[in-house]
């Protein structure tokens, strides 16, 4: 895959709860599963349009780690939930590549993993719905 976008796709944000704890205690490390999970993707390569961000609160606590993807106002926007540090970064670049790759956000079902099929907290239509 080409790490140069379509020159008519819109830049992707992807969003990672550094805040979320997964309505646990504080780890004795002093490292929330969000900020741990946000470093691990940061780890990985995106495609040339993906920016990684870390926000203090997704408010999806009790389906924590959670991360939003968006990307302009002709893409559907997601929230999904459940990831865990230490095995999911890989995973949410996969599905974030793929979601990059598309104009409207809609990967085609088949395309997407179980995780991403099973875990989607919200689904927010574009802003030229």
């Amino acid at each position: 895959m080409s790490d140069l976008p379509p020159p008519d796709l819109a830049p992707v944000e992807v969003l990672v709860c550094v805040k979320c704890l997964r309505e646990a205690e504080m780890p004795e490390n002093g490292i929330r599963p969000g900020t741990a999970l946000h470093a691990e993707i940061a780890k990985h390569e995106m495609p040339a349009n993906v920016t990684l961000k870390a926000v203090e609160c997704l408010s999806n606590c009790s389906s924590g780690c959670s991360v939003a993807v968006r990307g302009g106002d002709k893409r559907w926007t997601y929230v999904y939930g459940n990831f865990m540090e230490g095995r999911d970064a890989e995973l949410v670049v996969d599905g974030i590549t793929k979601y990059a790759a598309t104009a409207d956000g809609l990967v085609p079902w088949r395309e997407r993993s179980d995780h991403f099929r099973k875990n989607c907290i919200a689904r927010i239509p574009p802003q030229e719905f």
